[in-house]
């Protein structure tokens, strides 16, 4: 997923400092906003936030703030509107970049996003200039599982196209927005589901030099450390 797996990028998430889990949890609370504002407050009738709480919980987010999202989406508490936009780009040696927003200023966010490409040897481009190049599918994480092969006929017997196995974690893909579903079924029969969402899987990865590779690496960094992004895709292959 992205060139490496999924359950590596949560890890690194949860391992950062506090000022920088201070902000995965700011673009996780934005997250909650725009699925009660669009589904309302009740995780039990709203699957997204009901994914997004479970996201929330994964990074270690406090109840209280999760609770406090909430008010402030369904009026309880003075909150702000997000928009949701989409920017594509490319990195270095024509690599994929597609970055994910929730803004109030949409102004604003387009120079931070177009400001950390140019700075690190990428450039923005137009809109579908790189989307062709993904799929969007959801991704369901189980971690814990004694017996490999039975979850897979279980997550094949639910819906899942694609089965990815790692070291420590089995990512499941399913078609996009078949992620709930697919999680509550395998809850259903005991299993550790640590996240379910949807996500832009690339049809091929591309390699970059170990220069390259850092300047990359850079970018991203530089992307996800804006307020204002929520996810990063890109077909480079970190492994």
């Amino acid at each position: 997923m992205s060139g490496h797996s999924k359950w590596h990028n949560i890890q690194a998430k949860k391992g950062k400092t506090d000022a920088a889990r201070g902000k995965i949890f700011t673009k996780i609370g934005r997250e909650i906003a725009v699925c009660v504002k669009a589904g309302g407050p009740d995780p039990n009738t709203n699957n997204k936030l009901r994914d997004v709480i479970a996201k929330a919980k994964e990074n270690n987010m406090p109840n209280d703030n999760i609770e406090r999202s909430i008010k402030k989406a369904s009026g309880e508490l003075s909150g702000v509107n997000y928009e949701a936009t989409t920017y594509e780009g490319y990195g270095v040696n024509g690599s994929a970049v597609i970055v994910e927003c929730l803004t109030d200023n949409k102004n604003r966010t387009a120079g931070d996003v177009r400001h950390a490409f140019d700075k690190h040897g990428g450039s923005l481009g137009s809109t579908n200039c790189v989307s062709y190049l993904f799929n969007n599918k959801g991704v369901v994480i189980v971690l814990d599982s004694t017996d490999v092969e039975t979850l897979m006929l279980d997550a094949i017997e639910a819906g899942a196209v694609d089965i990815v196995e790692d070291e420590d974690s089995v990512e499941i893909i399913t078609e996009p927005n078949k992620h709930s579903e697919m999680r509550e079924a395998l809850e259903a029969k005991g299993y550790n589901v640590v996240s379910a969402e949807t996500a832009l899987i690339p049809d091929l990865n591309v390699d970059l030099d170990e220069v390259q590779m850092g300047k990359f690496q850079r970018m991203i960094d530089a992307l996800e450390d804006l307020d204002d992004v929520q996810e990063v895709y890109h077909n480079v292959n970190m492994d």
